[in-house]
């Protein structure tokens, strides 16, 4: 198990609950981030006591000021922000970052050397033939923490390659609707998940489909499969959190209650297994699992997914960049919710094609997708 961690995205949903688990564990948290939540920066490094804590510019005065009674170093600036995550010794980095921005940290900790625990989706969406080269030059290795993703990693112990993973769904709120039937969704109605409690974005993506396409993406960097042995599959009750069959045809579970923490703690603990806060899994109130296909032409957001791995190149970071501007435009009520799926297919269609980008190629596509869905609306 790791000792030292630095947590980024430390006052967001899966930070937060990750140094609730690393307080559990009693690790030593030796830096966190998080973008402009000062007051709760303030209360976690008085807590946890780490040795730097960055915040974005516009924060960055007054949390100095709150922090100068302790010796915590307060910083900002993306390429410190960077610099941290390369930098400061660590046994391991959680990357719970939103956005495009997670990338260069991740590229910054695997160079060091660091275990990287992965909440980041963007990271492999965008920048997943980058990183993960990367990460096998310098045997780093990338323990994920999305709970579809660890089940993954969990069924996959014995080091045998399966034929096909299956990726499971809870549905969202709006499993069982048409298109047609999805005009007058609000943001208050899309963030109504049934099982799990995720940070805003995360939610109207699970909401689209979408998040089940980037996790599609994902999966196909990290286990090193082809997006058509991919498969998903609706399971409303969000107890098995994702399968996978081996070539005799076996298939085998990862089941557990939904709660992030049996992620998080799996991935600061492993290959060990230690007691945690989630509850026991009580089959008998559970009652039955039940199965469905997605409908894919009303959420034609994770088909999309599908056909941008497959092209590779620079398009998943096309399609990641719009979908982030066009659910910041709904959320903020300029666009129907609709809009967003005809926004980021538009923008994707319209991306211009790099084969092997660079990191600044994958950061340029992004900034481009982005200008191109904000320019419109």
């Amino acid at each position: 198990m790791v000792r030292d961690i630095i947590v980024l995205g430390s006052t967001g949903s899966i930070g937060r609950q990750t140094l609730d688990v690393a307080g559990r564990l009693g690790l030593n948290v030796v830096a966190v981030s998080g973008y402009n939540n000062d007051s709760l920066l303030e209360e976690q490094c008085r807590l946890f006591k780490p040795a730097f804590c960055w915040v974005c510019e516009e924060k960055y005065s007054d949390l100095k000021t709150a922090l100068a009674d302790t010796h915590t170093k307060v910083i900002t600036g993306e390429d410190n922000l960077d610099n941290l995550a390369g930098e400061q010794k660590a046994d391991l980095l959680l990357n719970a970052l939103m956005g495009i921005r997670g990338l260069k940290p991740t590229l910054a900790a695997i160079e060091s050397g660091k275990t990287i625990a992965l909440a980041n989706k963007e990271t492999l969406v965008a920048g997943g033939d980058i990183v993960m080269k990367k990460a096998r030059e310098r045997g780093v290795q990338l323990l994920p923490v999305d709970s579809e993703h660890s089940a993954v990693f969990q069924c996959l112990q014995g080091g045998v390659k399966p034929k096909r993973i299956l990726l499971t769904a809870s549905g969202g709120p709006f499993y069982g609707r048409k298109r047609n039937e999805l005009k007058e969704i609000t943001a208050v109605d899309a963030l109504k998940h049934p099982n799990w409690s995720m940070g805003v974005k995360i939610t109207i993506d699970s909401s689209t489909l979408m998040n089940k396409g980037l996790e599609l993406i994902e999966a196909v960097h990290l286990f090193d499969m082809e997006p058509d042995d991919i498969e998903v599959i609706i399971h409303k009750e969000s107890i098995i959190h994702s399968m996978v069959e081996f070539h005799d045809n076996t298939v085998l579970a990862q089941l557990a209650l939904p709660d992030m923490r049996l992620c998080i703690q799996y991935a600061l603990t492993y290959p060990e297994r230690t007691e945690s806060p989630v509850g026991r899994t009580d089959f008998f109130k559970i009652g039955a699992l039940s199965f469905d296909k997605p409908d894919e032409q009303t959420f034609s957001l994770l088909p999309l997914a599908r056909e941008a791995i497959k092209k590779r190149g620079n398009i998943p970071a096309a399609v990641n960049g719009s979908n982030e501007a066009a659910v910041s435009l709904f959320l903020n009520g300029k666009i129907g919710y609709l809009d967003i799926f005809d926004i980021v297919t538009t923008a994707s269609e319209n991306a211009v094609f790099i084969k092997n980008p660079t990191v600044a190629d994958i950061m340029e596509t992004d900034k481009a997708a982005r200008e191109f869905v904000f320019w419109r609306y």
